[in-house]
């Protein structure tokens, strides 16, 4: 059965690699993302997929992603939150200000990035999920567990969990369920901006894991495709980590 599949920040890296993966079971991808230029080209490249530039840090962003749903489709089946990134490749606003200026905006950043997109689009389409049956994933990260080496970063992640628990409560009763997932390292997203991550510190991630590699946007998007699935319909409110044990337990 063709379902819709919503995925933000849907344009590269995670968000592509899951694009890609409902795409091959022949479900209806929309590839939602702030970079007009980068959603285009990312849905020319995802069968069928449809992209839509908004910036789902406004309301304004948030509603239009609403009314192309309730035009174009209908209902979602499977809501994937995969916008977000780093706030210190955001551009400074000031580069006088000062230490508590600084604070302020790369805090305000981060949770304008990692919390603010995932809130509003969730709020703006809880009404078109399927039900039963609907699907609402969301982007944590193994930062939210154990820091990182940017607060902001972290607590923005962590913020997302109790609010995906508060939904699970409130839509479980409707047949939709709500859940995290939490990768650790993860190559090729684009996340460490341009010049990516030093080969160094790669190899140090890599060996904190039990398996011996580092993380793929291909991994993230085969366990966020088996959360959608009819299989994982009694799973609910929880965080799966993808990490190859570089973070061990919930």
């Amino acid at each position: 059965m063709t379902r819709t599949v919503v995925i933000s920040g849907g344009g590269t890296g995670i968000g592509l690699a899951t694009a890609h993966r409902f795409a091959a079971d022949g479900d209806q991808v929309l590839v939602v993302g702030r970079r007009a230029r980068v959603v285009q080209e990312a849905a020319g490249r995802v069968p069928g997929a449809q992209a839509l530039a908004a910036d789902l840090a406004t309301v304004e962003g948030a509603e239009q992603v609403a009314q192309l749903v309730k035009a174009e489709y209908g209902a979602v089946d499977v809501l994937v939150h995969g916008a977000g990134g780093n706030g210190l490749l955001e551009p400074d606003a000031d580069d006088e200000r000062g230490p508590v200026a600084d604070a302020a905006h790369h805090w305000t950043a981060n949770f304008r990035l990692n919390v603010l997109t995932a809130v509003l689009l969730t709020e703006a389409l809880r009404h078109r999920l399927a039900s039963p049956g609907g699907r609402v994933l969301f982007l944590s990260s193994i930062a939210a567990h154990r820091g990182s080496g940017s607060a902001a970063y972290a607590a923005s992640k962590a913020a997302l969990h109790p609010y995906a628990f508060d939904l699970a409560r409130q839509l479980g009763r409707h047949g939709i369920t709500v859940n995290l997932v939490a990768p650790g390292y993860v190559e090729s997203t684009g996340f460490f901006g341009p010049r990516g991550m030093p080969a160094e510190r790669r190899e140090e991630l890599a060996a904190e894991t039990f398996t011996g590699r580092v993380g793929t946007p291909g991994d993230v998007a085969e366990t966020l495709h088996w959360l959608a699935s009819h299989a994982a319909g009694h799973l609910t409110g929880q965080c799966v980590q993808v990490n190859g044990g570089a973070q061990l337990g919930c």
